[in-house]
């Protein structure tokens, strides 16, 4: 089920935390969320001024860390940017835009997730279906598969 708030554009890190609660209370996964604001407390400011608050466009960044306890582990790291880092089960999936995040749970969650190996080249691949024709692939390590992982495994 997509929301009409995963239909239109999630501006800020708060309107992306607040879709993930929803994905959260959905589901009935226990969440956890620490927050960061301001250009000294970011993670990519590393280059910011210090003591430097605002960035140079004179706006306040806001980074989340959310972390959803369960089968399979996951959190989620939403940067000021616009784009996340989703952690499922260990496996990282970069770059993720902000919007795709709630749904990108949902199949999680949904069992929109699969373990696709190859005999050559070599390897397996965590693979997470979003509706329509949006799929993302991360590389997963020959000693990261987990119990959950193995499960899903096609």
């Amino acid at each position: 089920m997509i929301t009409a708030m995963e239909n239109s554009h999630l501006p800020t890190t708060e309107a992306a935390l607040a879709a993930i609660r929803g994905v959260a209370a959905e589901y009935g996964v226990r969440l956890s969320v620490s927050e960061d604001i301001g250009a000294d407390r970011t993670s990519r400011r590393t280059g910011a001024d210090p003591f430097a608050v605002l960035d140079p466009d004179g706006s306040l960044p806001h980074e989340a860390f959310a972390e959803l306890a369960g089968t399979p582990a996951v959190t989620v790291r939403l940067f000021p940017e616009g784009d996340a880092r989703i952690t499922v089960d260990g496996v990282e999936f970069d770059d993720v835009p902000r919007d795709h995040v709630p749904a990108f749970l949902r199949s999680v969650y949904h069992g929109l997730v699969r373990v696709e190996g190859k005999f050559f080249p070599p390897g397996q691949w965590l693979v997470v279906s979003l509706p329509g024709d949006t799929v993302y692939r991360e590389h997963i390590g020959l000693s990261a598969l987990t119990p959950w992982l193995a499960r899903a495994r096609r």
